[in-house]
């Protein structure tokens, strides 16, 4: 076994089958840190493998959460490489790989157009970076791709430890096994809503995908996947919404996730998604722990 293949191995054991995706427990978000370290801890014996900070995250908002516990991995989802220099996240993740080794996955993307100074060309820039990773002692087992397309796919798996693709169906988790092979981390994030009833519920989920659906990598990856353009407008058509969140009772939901682990996922980063997205969801994670014990 290579080096490669086993630092991929290594991470698929440690995060397990199922983490939490949340921007809240940034650094920079209102909650202050002595709630975010607590929550952190309580995600831990709750079970979850990893902790995916959203956002245009970095190693500073992980270490209190990594320093908070003692098992759980705490990854960026993700760090834009436009804002972020190489030799700047190459440190960062060196500090806590001495301090905390294993605790840190530095998750990397190519942001979007409208969000990102200077965009261009990313698939290349994207190479470069990690040009840039290696030179710095970085190793391609300590970092993942927020990889959507077939070529950035190839990169999670030659130049990185595996995807972490947002926004996407068992359909995508299908493909993107193929692509990668067996051994790469695939750990789709997967947007959760917790109501049964329809129209509450759809509702909820359309208000939040909203913003991603002004994003083009997202609807030109959802196009590809067969929807259509009156699917991403408006706030997303029923089968959009129903295809990229999980929502309904607690066996429809378990159902959703285990659609991707069958699809080929080895971990599913689950985020939950409430009419009330100005605190730590921490009942829901609580919840959602349950139904998927």
């Amino acid at each position: 076994m290579d080096e490669a293949t086993a630092s991929s191995k290594d991470l698929k054991e440690s995060v397990g089958p199922y983490g939490v995706w949340s921007g809240r427990l940034r650094a920079e978000d209102p909650e202050g840190p002595a709630e975010r370290a607590e929550a952190a801890a309580e995600l831990e014996q709750l079970g979850y493998g990893a902790v995916w900070l959203g956002g245009n995250s970095a190693a500073r908002d992980a270490a209190p959460l990594i320093r908070a516990t003692s098992r759980i991995v705490v990854g960026t989802s993700i760090q834009s490489i436009w804002e972020h220099k190489a030799s700047e996240a190459a440190a960062g993740f060196a500090e806590l790989e001495v301090s905390h080794p294993g605790r840190f996955v530095l998750g990397l993307g190519v942001s979007h157009a409208p969000m990102a100074e200077g965009y261009r060309r990313p698939y290349s820039t994207m190479v470069g970076y990690l040009d840039e990773l290696d030179r710095a002692g970085m190793r391609s087992g300590h970092r993942v791709l927020a990889a959507l397309g077939p070529k950035m796919l190839d990169l999670s798996r030659d130049r990185a430890a595996g995807a972490i693709p947002y926004l996407v169906t068992p359909e995508h988790t299908a493909r993107a096994r193929e692509r990668l092979g067996a051994g790469p981390l695939l750990a789709p994030e997967l947007k959760v809503v917790l109501d049964s009833a329809p129209s509450r519920a759809r509702a909820t989920a359309r208000a939040y995908l909203a913003t991603y659906l002004k994003l083009p990598n997202y609807t030109k990856n959802l196009l590809n996947l067969g929807f259509t353009d009156a699917d991403v407008t408006g706030g997303g058509s029923d089968r959009l919404v129903d295809a990229v969140f999980a929502w309904g009772d607690e066996p429809t939901i378990r159902a959703r996730v285990d659609a991707f682990h069958t699809a080929g996922a080895d971990h599913v980063a689950l985020q939950l998604v409430e009419d009330d997205m100005s605190h730590l969801p921490r009942e829901g994670w609580r919840r959602l722990a349950t139904l998927l014990a």
